[in-house]
């Protein structure tokens, strides 16, 4: 069984709704997962996962949160090669620009990208949405 770390930052709660949901899917569906925050963890407890879910939402000028979460980030990708590792976020404006150059950093790094992609879900999560992210964790789970 997979051991899978969710691990977001949220400013308004919309990706922490995506990341329960998450959570919740791969639960479901017989994973060990921790649910955490970016402040509850550091990059060193996070590698010890098998699997990493990361979540942030698009901030500014489509980038990652820049005071808590891009430093985490960046901390933690000089050790990601071989690692599975799935993103998601919610974004309020733009194309997805931040989640394109968030998945091309991750894959530079070697890691194995969940779905080749990120999940982005625009504003507060719906129905469909976190049903969306609850599938989402599910395939998360056999990754």
């Amino acid at each position: 069984m997979s051991k899978i770390a969710v691990i977001y930052w949220s400013q308004t709660g919309n990706t922490e709704a995506m990341a329960q949901a998450i959570a919740q899917g791969a639960t479901d569906a017989g994973a060990d997962v921790s649910l955490l925050t970016v402040e509850e963890t550091t990059p060193e407890q996070a590698l010890a996962f098998d699997v990493l879910a990361l979540g942030c939402p698009a901030m500014g000028a489509e980038v990652l949160e820049e005071d808590v979460f891009e430093p985490f980030f960046t901390q933690l990708e000089g050790n990601l090669s071989g690692k599975k590792v799935a993103l998601f976020g919610s974004y309020g404006w733009g194309d997805g620009q931040w989640m394109r150059d968030w998945q091309e950093r991750t894959s530079a790094c070697g890691a194995q990208l969940f779905r080749g992609e990120g999940l982005m879900i625009n504003e507060t999560p719906d129905d469909q949405g976190l049903a969306d992210c609850q599938a989402f964790g599910r395939e998360l789970a056999s990754f």
